[in-house]
């Protein structure tokens, strides 16, 4: 038994006030079929409304089941609206892009029925007999076929009202008269129901007629004496408990939102294509940056965990410099100290590097020239692979002979022998006796983009100078690391004749400091190219936000449907969430697929170092979920947090 009393309902249009409904009160029996009547504007509709749940009253109180309902949260309006009443419109209010199926079974996904629901749906089709329709759109049936499928939808939960609104207003005479017949026999079975008409034809099937005017009842008449209930079919005490959000719901959202990016295919790929483009630069960026810093790791640990780097150069105050910009704090001869005085040194290595062009024939190229002694290969693990390298005597004697790293024997020699041969450098003839492994790049440098000459050679010969750039020691093992800087230190201290008050005019690194600071380097540099790529993906998850709101405006008479069969606000924020992460993971997937590609297209024809580890995958995926999340969140809770009257009357 539903009861009003006095309720009204006032609508606020700016700071005009317009009442709908003034103080109506009646009573509706279980068992009752009921017709509301009145011209347009009388109140009917407002009336249903408040009755079906879908909208509340200004004052009064409405009695459902003998529970006040006025005050019922939007979650337990729902429940009742999906448990306790069924809704037929004039409009039919199908959901297009399901089949007659689907649409029936939608009530019983929202009441948490997964167990045996198609073969209810069927079932429920079957009673207006239109089960052999079941697997047909809308757009694929008749207008009396889809009111057939509205009132099948309506009775699928086995509620104890149905409210029709119009319900033979859009079909011609014999399909309404078939509609009216199926409701007849329903109320025939003892279902309460309630119908808002104008057509005195559809009234003539109630048998009780309340009649509106200007917002209040002005008759309210009994065509038949009223069948007596056994008891109440209405039960908003003891509800079903809600049930959380299930796998089969979230199937059922998932399969929803796959049919609307499918709706619309060009507009779902060009949102993807901002998450495509972030996702692909996240794997590209981080590719580059890790390939980059394992190279260079992979080349220092190459070089020996025993090694030290004497380099010219304090801390704090600047040394003398040459003419040539180098710093001369480092001699040949601190390099044969080391080796003589410091127990824990093995070997040492002096080099003094700079810039020249190098000519054979008609090719030149302008390259590193290094100076060096015949410790080199040993000392930063760098052998020879055609011919040999410079030996003791080459370098006491300065003579004019060279090592071709192999990018110069490429570029000078090309596919000739280059052994034998003489290449000029800065006007002086070297003869060339080996050629170096391939080392590659290092970063951005090429490796083998070098010449060495003898130390004395390049010193006295080649470029006029007295001191070294760089001094590379090799200590006997690694345990005599910090030993050997103690020696080296202290030694290169006295001969500097550096007081006790000054700083060192040179620095000392060893491979595990330096592999240290290229390893932090790496990571910042590789952080902040991720950095970069994420803002892409900020703006890909604009663009979702966008879509959305687009989405949640065209499906606004949709999501109104739902909320009148039992859709709770989580259900239509979990909907609209849902298709919003699928957006932005369908676009993460092929984001990682392009990023690989790309990467491995880097490395193949640009020669660029790159490594694609598990953790950069993962980590755009889990970007392009949260930025899903994120950005999806806001236009599904406006979806959510809309009124059902307001949705439903969208157009």
């Amino acid at each position: 038994m539903i009861e009003l009393r006095d309720v009204s309902k006032t609508y606020r249009m700016g700071d005009i006030e317009v009442p709908a409904l003034k103080n109506v009160s009646f009573k509706i029996e279980d068992g009752e079929f009921v017709a509301i009547m009145g011209p347009s504007g009388s109140g009917k509709s407002t009336l249903l409304n408040i009755l079906g749940c879908l909208d509340v009253s200004t004052t009064g109180e409405y009695l459902f089941g003998g529970v006040n309902v006025s005050q019922f949260s939007d979650s337990e309006l729902a429940r009742i609206r999906n448990e306790n009443i069924g809704f037929v419109f004039q409009t039919f209010n199908l959901l297009p892009r399901l089949t007659a199926l689907s649409n029936v079974e939608l009530p019983l996904i929202y009441a948490g029925n997964h167990g045996n629901r198609r073969q209810t749906a069927v079932a429920s089709l079957r009673s207006v007999a239109l089960e052999e329709r079941a697997n047909h759109r809308p757009a694929e049936l008749s207008g009396g076929q889809q009111q057939r499928v509205a009132i099948a939808r309506a009775l699928v939960n086995e509620p104890a009202i149905l409210l029709a609104d119009e319900p033979t207003g859009n079909l011609d005479s014999r399909s309404g008269e078939e509609i009216m017949n199926i409701l007849s026999e329903f109320h025939k079975q003892g279902m309460t129901i309630i119908v808002v008409t104008h057509d005195d034809a559809v009234a003539s099937h109630s048998d009780r007629t309340i009649l509106l005017k200007d917002g209040a009842i002005a008759e309210d008449r009994r065509r038949a004496p009223r069948v007596e209930s056994e008891e109440s079919q209405i039960d908003t005490r003891q509800r079903k408990k809600r049930r959380g959000f299930s796998l089969s719901e979230f199937k059922e959202n998932l399969l929803i939102s796959v049919f609307s990016i499918f709706a619309n295919k060009l507009r779902s790929f060009l949102t993807m294509l901002g998450i495509i483009v972030g996702v692909a630069a996240v794997i590209v960026m981080i590719a580059i940056g890790q390939g980059a810093s394992f190279q260079i790791t992979e080349r220092i640990t190459q070089m020996g965990a025993n090694l030290l780097m004497v380099r010219p150069g304090g801390s704090q105050r600047g040394p003398a410099r040459g003419p040539a910009g180098s710093i001369t704090s480092l001699t040949y001869g601190d390099s044969e100290a080391i080796v003589e005085l410091c127990p824990s040194v093995a070997k040492v290595d002096a080099s003094y590097s700079r810039s020249a062009q190098v000519v054979y024939g008609n090719n030149n190229t302008n390259t590193t020239i290094n100076g060096v002694t015949n410790n080199f290969p040993d000392v930063n693990n760098f052998p020879v692979k055609q011919g040999t390298f410079l030996s003791e005597n080459d370098n006491r004697l300065m003579r004019r002979v060279a090592v071709l790293g192999k990018t110069v024997a490429k570029e000078l020699f090309g596919e000739e022998d280059p052994l034998g041969q003489y290449i000029k450098i800065k006007r002086n003839n070297f003869q060339v006796i080996g050629v170096m492994t391939e080392k590659g790049s290092s970063g951005w440098r090429d490796q083998d983009d070098i010449v060495f000459i003898p130390l004395k050679t390049a010193q006295k010969r080649l470029f006029g100078v007295d001191y070294v750039t760089s001094v590379n020691v090799e200590a006997k093992s690694q345990e005599l690391i910090e030993k050997a800087t103690t020696e080296v230190s202290a030694l290169l201290r006295q001969r500097h004749r550096i007081r006790t008050d000054e700083e060192d005019d040179f620095h000392i690194r060893s491979q595990a400091e330096i592999l240290s600071m290229v390893q932090e380097t790496g990571q910042t540099f590789t952080m902040l190219l991720a950095g970069i790529a994420i803002v892409s993906l900020v703006v890909g998850g604009i663009g979702i936000m966008n879509i959305m709101f687009v989405s949640v405006t065209e499906r606004t008479r949709e999501i109104g449907i739902r909320k009148a069969i039992g859709a709770h606000r989580r259900d239509i924020l979990g909907q609209f969430l849902i298709e919003a992460v699928i957006v932005s993971l369908s676009g993460g997937v092929v984001g990682i697929l392009v990023g690989i590609l790309v990467s491995r297209l880097a490395s193949q024809f640009g020669g660029w170092p790159t490594v694609i580890t598990s953790p950069s995958i993962l980590l755009s995926f889990s970007f392009a979920f949260a930025v899903g999340l994120f950005f999806g969140f806001y236009p599904a809770r406006k979806a959510a947090l809309l009124n059902p009257i307001e949705a439903l009357r969208y157009e």
